[in-house]
């Protein structure tokens, strides 16, 4: 797919078909995680893989909506302030690594027909628990990987004048 396609092509997904995700999928959507840029490249996420058979109602602790688990998998990506580079300023970049490591997957997904839906809004301790994660590993993002059940609906955006300025120098 085009770049353009693709960045217009994804969307949150909210209903998934029950279709298993091929390993060779996975494996592509969390290589693009891992090829994403970090400062540094320090790397400093980890990425966990949720089957969510049999695991729906220690999901829903982690985020309630029925579609969150009805993907066949959930992945987290979690954050290691441990292993992140950190700006003069103090400004550690560890959530903005992470983030990018989740853009990555999630755009390698859509180019791959597969759904997700970035979920910030989530119980972090609930979290925690279910995934076991150890102390220096905090869980940050989510998202739900499978095959849509719905489409695409209509975007809103707001317009690049809205959201650039352009400096003079």
């Amino acid at each position: 797919m085009e770049f353009e396609d693709l960045i217009k092509e994804r969307y949150s997904v909210r209903s998934y078909q029950s279709r298993p995700v091929e390993d060779e999928k996975l494996e592509k959507v969390l290589d693009a995680a891992r090829l994403a840029p970090t400062a540094a490249n320090k790397q400093p996420f980890r990425l966990i893989v949720v089957k969510t058979e049999g695991r729906k109602d220690e999901l829903k602790r982690v985020y309630p909506a029925d579609w969150f688990s009805q993907a066949p998998l959930v992945i987290c990506a979690c954050a290691v302030k441990s292993e992140s580079w950190t700006r003069r300023d103090g400004r550690n970049y560890v959530d903005v690594d992470t983030t990018i490591a989740m853009d990555h997957l999630i755009l390698a997904a859509t180019n791959l027909g597969l759904g997700t839906c970035w979920i910030a809004a989530f119980d972090a301790e609930a979290a925690r628990e279910v995934l076991k994660t150890p102390d220096d590993v905090e869980p940050l993002l989510f998202t739900p990987l499978g095959y849509p059940a719905d489409e695409i609906g209509t975007k809103t955006r707001k317009d690049l004048d809205e959201l650039v300025r352009y400096q003079q120098w």
